[in-house]
């Protein structure tokens, strides 16, 4: 059974970053995985500022991501790039912190014109990150996105190509090293 790990980067406790995160586990757990998410919003923002990888909260979390073997990051789209919050949590992993991982990039936003934050941005840095591999990031627009009944739903524009993405992440997963 592989141990996938979202980690979202919204400092928003409303985001539908999160809440594509959550949607993303839980189909990962259909497939009787385990699927943990990290929203790095609820760490202790003090010793995450001062990257004190002592504190225990900061420390646990770490140490899910050494224990995972597939990651999806989560990102909103903020002045053209990944948060803030997300670079800051990233900055405390070891320099291979993904060595021998598959990573999952994600962004929403509210325009296609910042696509490219995934592949200018957040690949890279998951690359730098000793990343196994980096599959086919996925940037859902927030027009697609609709917060109905406590619930999130994925208008049809964004679903299957969604899909899609889930599924090669899975593969790479289960795909020998």
């Amino acid at each position: 059974m592989s141990n996938v790990l979202v980690i979202s980067g919204s400092p928003s406790p409303t985001s539908k970053t999160e809440l594509i995160g959550d949607h993303v586990a839980r189909r990962l757990a259909e497939d009787e995985w385990h699927a943990g998410h990290l929203r790095v919003r609820t760490l202790p923002p003090a010793p995450l500022l001062h990257a004190d990888t002592s504190d225990p909260a900061i420390a646990t979390a770490l140490d899910q991501v050494s224990r995972a073997d597939g990651i999806v990051l989560a990102t909103p789209t903020y002045k053209a790039s990944f948060s803030g919050l997300l670079k800051t949590f990233l900055d405390l992993l070891p320099q291979h912190g993904f060595t021998h991982k598959v990573v999952l990039p994600l962004a929403t936003g509210g325009s296609a014109a910042h696509v490219l934050v995934l592949d200018y941005a957040l690949r890279p840095v998951a690359h730098s990150l000793g990343a196994r591999h980096v599959v086919q990031s996925f940037f859902l627009l927030d027009k697609h996105m609709a917060y109905e009944d406590g619930s999130l739903r994925i208008l049809p524009e964004s679903t299957g190509m969604l899909d899609d993405v889930i599924e090669q992440f899975r593969k790479a997963l289960i795909a020998p090293s």
